[in-house]
């Protein structure tokens, strides 16, 4: 409004003389709109009158209770103001009690201090005359508790020389209480007495001696262990070696030894917790794990030598090197050595694992979070360096190489020695090959090193994969053999040549037909082991993954969890290529023993007319031309392979077969002229074949034959364009597999159908 005012008032000073007619006009509608604005705007402000009006009411009625709400609002003010001095006063009346009552607490910890120093001059002079050193050191403990500053106070009062004279003497009788219990401890030790040891050992600790007592313990104990270790080391090395445990001896020393140690801890850590507080558990370990280093270097060292630990360490490495001849070792001769170096690191394991669990659990107690991290670091490195830890993981390092030899000779002797028994569908080396390699692994796994269990799973898929595999598809690599006689039987051409090539030699070879048989078993028996191979590394990964989930639960981190499952996702690999190798020979023994017979049985399809009539059909139906000669033949081809092969193997090789009789099928069929009642005769054929086909595998066969079944539902056709009635959107749930030109070229193959109404469809 204000803009157009001003437009208004600036038109009105214009020069009435300069205005034409078409800027009055302009002015005029430009005035017409203003007023049009105006009027709306008032009959706006008009139309709020009623609601101002009542809002100007209520607020008149809200008056009266406003001057109530502020007078309430002033006496609320005046409350709070006075409230808020009297909390201060009171306040500060609070903080004039709160420091008299600080200061009256110091005075009488003072006078409390200053008794107590008096008590425990005279408590310990008592106490050191009547040799009562327990109570002794508890006044010393007490002296060394009281506050400092106090003290230093108190020797600036009035009876600062008598404080001074008491102070004289309780450092005095400390030093010498020090001395006594340091001479005593050492007597006992002398004496073997465990509990004048035990009784001055939980002195150390009133006097400030944390350190010194658990070093003076720890020898004693460290003394004992010794003692007792030595004693089992000479009854190991000179016992009689005919006894049963003597394979395992030097397991068996090493096991008394952590076992000591163990129980040493289990036995004293309540005397450690209670006199000496929680986080010094682990100085008194660190002592014994000293010595547990030494004895536990000197069993090591006894079985190194008496075992020709590393005498047989180098044979198996100089015999590993194919390009170095030189002496051997048998297989056998390991067996012993390997197992018993595996229990050895299994029981240091397990020794370390409770020295971890008891030393963090005692840190637990005590520590703040802040510190635990620092102490959990002191105990890893404590257990990852030690002696002990360094020492296994040599013997380790010695023993994944001499297992890999012993498997990979065990398995070629195995492959040498493989023997192969009537009426058994696999040979001996499958089963001989994976005891000897789930032995190798179940052996690794028992030394509870997960870095050792992966070598070995590796060094295992490796055999398999590489060795074991490769004799396997050699084996298969020769082929399914057939004996000339039979080739003879079967007219194939390859026999005449030989037999043509046997006569110019003046001899007929029959390759004798007995070893032809024991070839062609041999070829099926190798089928059947490499389909039981690829079963037992599945099998043998499914058991491993149980296995080692018992091994995580003992506190495998992330990182070797995950070590251990790619190593057990390359058994997966190699039981892939197993299979691979599986279809291969299988593709092979198709190849070979059954597209020969089968080809020409379905070519025989060709020698029975199809452009038949009624009387012909009917003889067909009473003497069945061919189909059921067809099957018989099936039978017996496959009679020998379902006695010699797995359900499995056998099952593939009928699912190979009856894909060979759809494709031969389809060729032969697209060869044929058939009438009406000739369509009718085939599809009477397909279907007994169908039929007879689907009772001798698990697999589903209908889908191979469905392009054979769509030829003979059109072969059965009345007319040409009655094929519109199942093709396009009249197909319904019916999926076609023949390509248009392929409808065309089945139509054709009836005598009664016109190619002119066959050009006509439109498909």
């Amino acid at each position: 409004m204000a803009c157009s005012q001003g437009g208004f008032l600036s038109m009105l000073c214009i020069n009435l003389n300069k205005i034409d007619i078409h800027f009055a006009h302009h002015m005029y509608c430009f005035f017409r709109l203003m007023q049009k604005e105006v009027e709306a705007e008032l009959d706006r402000l008009v139309g709020q009158e009623g609601a101002i009006h009542t809002k100007m009411l209520a607020l008149q009625r809200m008056g009266p209770n406003l001057q109530l709400i502020g007078g309430d609002a002033s006496q609320l003010s005046g409350m709070i103001t006075f409230t808020c001095s009297l909390a201060e006063n009171v306040s500060r009346k609070v903080r004039q009690l709160d420091l008299a009552k600080t200061r009256l607490y110091n005075v009488i910890q003072r006078a409390d201090d200053i008794l107590d120093l008096k008590f425990c001059t005279d408590g310990v002079q008592t106490a050191l005359r009547n040799e009562d050193y327990e109570q002794a050191a508890a006044h010393i403990h007490r002296y060394l508790s009281l506050d400092q500053s106090v003290i230093e106070l108190s020797r600036q009062g009035e009876e600062s020389s008598a404080v001074d004279a008491s102070l004289v003497m309780l450092q005095e009788a400390e030093q010498k209480l020090k001395v006594i219990v340091a001479e005593k401890l050492d007597e006992a030790v002398a004496a073997v007495d465990l509990a004048q040891v035990e009784r001055f050992f939980k002195i150390f600790p009133l006097l400030g001696l944390h350190q010194q007592g658990l070093a003076r313990f720890g020898q004693y104990l460290c003394s004992q262990l010794a003692s007792k270790a030595e004693e089992n080391l000479v009854l190991a090395t000179g016992g009689d070696l005919g006894e049963k445990r003597a394979p395992l001896v030097f397991a068996d020393t090493l096991t008394l030894l952590l076992e000591g140690i163990a129980l040493v801890i289990e036995t004293h850590l309540v005397i450690v917790e209670t006199y000496y507080g929680p986080g010094h558990l682990y100085t008194l370990i660190t002592h014994l794990q000293q010595e547990c280093d030494q004895q536990a270097q000197k069993v090591v060292d006894k079985f190194i030598q008496q075992r020709g630990y590393h005498n047989k360490f180098q044979i198996v490495q100089s015999s590993m090197m194919k390009s170095v001849p030189g002496e051997r070792i048998e297989p056998r001769e390991l067996d012993p050595v390997l197992t018993e170096v595996t229990l050895m690191n299994a029981r240091s394991e397990l020794y370390l694992r409770f020295l971890r669990r008891r030393m963090l659990a005692d840190f637990e107690v005590g520590d703040a979070q802040s510190v635990t991290q620092e102490h959990q670091q002191n105990v890893e490195k404590l257990l990852k360096h030690c002696m002990l830890s360094r020492t296994m993981q040599e013997l380790i390092g010695y023993y994944i190489p001499m297992e890999e030899y012993y498997m990979r000779e065990s398995v070629n002797k195995a492959v040498t020695m493989d023997t192969y028994e009537k009426g058994q569908l696999t040979s001996s080396m499958v089963d001989d090959c994976f005891y000897i390699v789930k032995k190798c692994i179940s052996r690794a796994l028992s030394s509870s090193s997960i870095d050792c269990l992966c070598a070995m799973i590796n060094h295992a898929n490796s055999v398999l994969e590489s060795d074991f595999r490769e004799v396997l598809y050699n084996k298969l690599r020769q082929g399914f053999p057939a004996t000339t006689l039979q080739d003879i039987q079967r007219g194939v051409s390859s026999a005449v040549s030989l037999m043509q090539s046997s006569l110019q030699q003046g001899k007929f070879n029959t390759l004798g037909i007995e070893s032809a048989e024991n070839a062609k078993a041999a070829f099926l028996v190798t089928l059947n082991n490499v389909e039981v191979c690829s079963e037992n590394i599945t099998t043998l990964k499914r058991n491993l993954e149980n296995d080692c989930s018992k091994l995580f639960s003992q506190g495998a981190g992330s990182g070797e969890q995950a070590k251990i499952e790619s190593c057990l996702s390359d058994l997966v690999n190699t039981s892939t290529k197993f299979k691979d190798l599986l279809q291969e020979g299988l593709t092979e023994l198709n190849t070979t023993a059954i597209k020969p017979q089968v080809k020409p049985w379905i070519s025989s399809f060709l020698s029975i007319s199809h452009n038949i009539e009624e009387e012909e059909f009917n003889d067909y139906e009473a003497n069945d031309p061919w189909v059921q000669q067809l099957i018989i033949n099936l039978e017996q081809l496959m009679a020998e392979f379902k006695t010699a092969l797995s359900p499995i193997i056998y099952d593939t090789l009928t699912s190979l077969m009856t894909s060979l009789i759809s494709i031969e099928m389809e060729k032969t069929v697209l060869k044929c002229s058939f009438s009406r009642l000739g369509g009718l005769q085939f599809d009477k054929e397909l279907r007994s074949l169908v039929a007879y086909l689907t009772t001798v595998t698990t697999w589903t066969i209908r889908d191979k034959f469905a392009r054979l079944t769509q030829m003979a539902t059109i072969l059965n056709l009345e007319r040409v364009t009655e094929i519109l009635d199942y093709w396009g959107p009249n197909s319904g749930p019916l999926t076609w597999r023949l390509t248009p030109a392929e409808v065309r070229q089945v139509l054709a193959l009836r005598i009664d159908f016109r190619s002119e109404d066959i050009k006509r469809l439109r498909l």
